[in-house]
């Protein structure tokens, strides 16, 4: 195991001589990760709430070309993700990438207002944005992963989560107050979303702190500097090759949310101000459901879980290619969707964590999550077409039935590593 080797302290260190209190078993540093994303996720999910509008009923793209945008929002940068690991690993400095990457992707939230009405420009700001939380990601989790007992990573992943999805509920209520306010000008839903953003930026400066490199086996630090070959190495890896591939087959099963969202709306004929409130319905599942599956996972192992969330979102899927119709339809598909989040979004990097060496967990973590973000590229797009060929319930039902096969592989490629991310 390749932890075995490794000594850390389970908590935060203690102030004072005496230990940090901590809430839900997990330490300060994951709170305040959590404040972090929290607020971040805020600023996120104003702009996710009303970009579908903005993009396919103000700029009359079509169903391909969302899902060309659509993909490059989430999968274009993804090969950063590795890059930004890559670095917190060699340089050992965690929070000064993440905190580049909150800060790229705050900046990103003006780009929107100079790109105007131009798809490729609203492209280029979407592309740079998702380079932020590209280089962001991998350094926030392995500092959750570090600063956690193995034990208890799913409940610290799930804590984490549900910060998260506070941010994400509370997100798209603020751009529903501000077009109440304002009316339907976007550039006010910007404006507030990149202020919120440099907010989360002060937080993680003033309040997180990063982990000790850590321990050797002759119980002083490793002062070895990560190098190229040895991060690499993850890939010849066969635990961490079989992570990779299963992210890279789950993420092609998934489709953009902005799909989701758009397959009600055009079903239920939402009014064009609820839209942002579908995303509501979603976060408040996740919020409720996040912390409970982390700690569930923590108890009956983080595999079963996983296929759990996959379950939900073929449900999800399914729903919006069948015959359901009114309020049944929409509460149904929201809590199933947020159901999928709680259950995947934290457990799945809880479950990797404790398999992957500490020394390159930065840059392994970013190989699974650049796994799928490459895949949700294709998937995007190929959803797209197939929307535009066979219709939208046609489409979602090829993705129902997407779902079940990424699943059953990943089952496959995921069961050996279970009992090692258990430890």
């Amino acid at each position: 195991m390749y932890l075995s080797t490794v000594s850390r302290p389970a908590t935060d260190p203690p102030t004072g001589g005496r230990p940090r209190r901590r809430l839900a078993g997990v330490g300060g540093t994951v709170l305040a990760l959590g404040t972090v994303s929290l607020i971040t996720d805020v600023s996120a999910e104003m702009v996710t709430a009303v970009l579908p509008l903005y993009l396919v009923l103000g700029l009359n793209l079509s169903p391909l070309a969302f899902g060309v945008l659509d993909g490059v929002y989430t999968g274009a940068t993804a090969v950063l993700r590795v890059v930004g690991g890559f670095v917190a690993d060699r340089f050992r400095r965690r929070k000064l990438v993440a905190g580049a990457g909150y800060a790229l992707s705050a900046v990103a939230k003006l780009g929107l207002l100079l790109a105007g009405r131009s798809v490729p420009a609203i492209g280029a700001v979407l592309a740079v944005d998702r380079l932020g939380k590209g280089i962001r990601t991998a350094p926030r989790d392995a500092l959750i992963t570090l600063a956690t007992p193995p034990d208890a990573l799913g409940r610290a992943f799930g804590v984490h989560r549900a910060m998260d999805g506070v941010g994400a509920f509370l997100g798209p209520l603020v751009a529903f107050a501000v077009l109440l306010a304002v009316g339907p000008n976007y550039d006010a839903v910007f404006v507030a979303s990149f202020c919120v953003a440099a907010l989360a930026v002060v937080v993680l400066v003033l309040f997180v702190r990063e982990r000790p490199a850590p321990v050797g086996p002759a119980g002083g630090a490793d002062e070895r500097r990560v190098t190229v070959r040895e991060a690499a190495g993850l890939l010849r890896d066969r635990p961490a090759r079989r992570l990779v591939l299963a992210a890279a087959l789950l993420g092609l099963a998934t489709i953009g949310d902005g799909f989701v969202y758009l397959l009600l709306q055009r079903r239920e004929d939402v009014g064009l101000r609820w839209f942002p409130l579908l995303a509501v319905g979603t976060s408040l599942a996740y919020l409720l459901l996040a912390g409970p599956l982390g700690a569930l996972a923590d108890r009956i192992g983080r595999l079963p879980v996983v296929v759990g969330g996959y379950v939900a979102l073929g449900g999800t899927y399914l729903l919006l290619a069948g015959p359901v119709h009114g309020w049944p339809l929409l509460v149904l598909t929201l809590a199933l969707y947020g159901l999928f989040y709680a259950a995947t979004d934290g457990v799945l990097i809880a479950l990797a964590g404790p398999v992957l060496p500490a020394r390159v967990r930065t840059t392994g973590i970013a190989l699974v999550q650049t796994g799928q973000a490459l895949a949700y590229l294709v998937s995007s797009v190929l959803f797209g077409l197939a929307w535009q060929v066979w219709g939208p319930r046609a489409a979602g039902g090829v993705a129902a039935l997407a779902v079940a096969v990424a699943l059953l592989v990943s089952v496959f490629l995921l069961a050996p590593l279970t009992r090692r991310s258990s430890r």
